[in-house]
């Protein structure tokens, strides 16, 4: 289940469904526990979430649920991508969840434009993925269980190795 898909919202609002994963195993059970980082892009359609920053981490719950709340869009129109990444018990997944922002009809809106950096996203994703596994690296230290395969779904998304 994806919360977010497909939703369209105006610029500089609050966007009508907060983006949701549900993280499963093979056998569609729920995976409590599993770090998910969301993340928005730097420049161009972006936002921030309710603590002020372009990324939110959470654990899944009981449900394997995982939730973004309070993403306000910042004033350029255009498709909006949230990146997420879930880490569970080594393994990793990644999933986008695509949302359009839409501008009041004749606006003018800021013009975008590129840094000359061109890899500020790789960067950031690096960055985000690092810090979502060192976290779930902590949060799973302690455990003494023998990692079953699993698969990390979003939506009809499935993660994890080739079957």
């Amino acid at each position: 289940m994806v919360e977010g898909e497909g939703i369209t919202s105006g610029v500089r609002q609050r966007v009508s469904k907060d983006p949701a994963v549900r993280i499963e195993d093979d056998d569609h059970r729920p995976v409590a526990g599993a770090a998910v980082v969301f993340a928005l892009p730097v420049s161009g359609a972006s936002g921030e979430f309710a603590n002020g920053s372009k990324t939110f981490t959470v654990v899944t719950d009981k449900d394997g649920l995982a939730t973004a709340p309070g993403l306000r869009t910042n004033e350029v129109s255009g498709k909006l991508q949230i990146y997420v990444t879930a880490s569970y018990q080594g393994m990793r997944a990644r999933a986008l969840i695509n949302q359009m922002v839409e501008g009041p009809p004749g606006a003018r809106l800021p013009e975008v434009r590129s840094s000359k950096s061109g890899g500020t996203w790789k960067w950031v994703l690096l960055g985000i993925a690092a810090g979502g596994g060192a976290g779930a690296a902590v949060y799973f230290k302690d455990r003494n269980s023998t990692p079953s395969p699993i698969s990390i779904s979003a939506g009809t998304v499935v993660f994890g190795s080739p079957r």
